[in-house]
């Protein structure tokens, strides 16, 4: 019998590209190579009898180029609270090795890599707010990351942008948009100012993505009769 897990996480993931992320739009990226760093909190989830809640997760990757060209290195990071069934059950998630090929982000994303650098487990300081868009990471001698929403630039306040994809994707159905910057030292050294971030809840089971009606409906009001 195949694995049963749910891994229901709260992230925050900050990108190299500009405002318009080209893996959202189907879009080439915005400086020819892509770089990304993404950071959560699992609210609900289990791994078998594994359970998995409360525990923080990172997942680093660099393409050298377009992510659909390959050639990408990829580092997991885990929560050292986890304990040793923990600790397996996630890096089986986030590696992408637990479920139907191709059927969520990871899984994506470790098609296009072909260096896995060794798992770290890691004190990860994460402090997330998905509505406001705002975050600040910091896992030790590895990675600092600030989030925070785009600022209209006539008013002075929060510019609120979201992306909705009602049928979903490999990732999300409903994504709250932002800016961040990071920095990465060790395997993934890498840096980025003020680029793309989104704040979404990534929800997959063995099979893919869960889905569930984007937010975006709750705007809409009730469906006419």
């Amino acid at each position: 019998m195949a694995d049963q897990w749910l891994f229901k996480s709260e992230t925050y993931d900050n990108c190299n590209c500009a405002m318009n992320c080209g893996c959202q739009f189907n879009l080439p990226s915005t400086h020819g190579y892509c770089q990304s760093a993404f950071v959560g909190t699992i609210v609900e989830g289990y791994f078998n009898d594994t359970p998995l809640s409360g525990l923080n997760w990172a997942a680093l990757y660099k393409w050298p180029g377009e992510i659909k060209d390959g050639n990408g290195r990829r580092q997991i990071i885990i929560d050292e609270r986890a304990d040793e069934a923990q600790r397996i059950a996630l890096e089986a998630i986030i590696s992408g090795d637990a479920c139907q090929p191709l059927s969520n982000l990871f899984a994506v994303f470790a098609s296009t890599c072909s260096e896995f650098c060794g798992t770290l487990f890691l004190p990860i300081d994460l402090d997330a707010d998905l509505e406001l868009r705002t975050a600040r990471v910091e896992i030790q001698d590895v990675m600092r990351s600030t989030g925070r929403p785009k600022i209209n630039e006539f008013t002075g306040q929060p510019f609120h942008i979201a992306l909705a994809r009602p049928s979903g994707s490999f990732e999300f159905t409903y994504a709250e948009i932002g800016l961040g910057t990071t920095s990465v030292t060790g395997d993934m050294e890498m840096a980025f100012e003020d680029s793309w971030a989104h704040f979404c809840v990534h929800h997959f089971n063995q099979d893919g993505l869960v889905g569930e009606r984007s937010r975006l409906t709750a705007w809409l009001g009730p469906t006419p009769r």
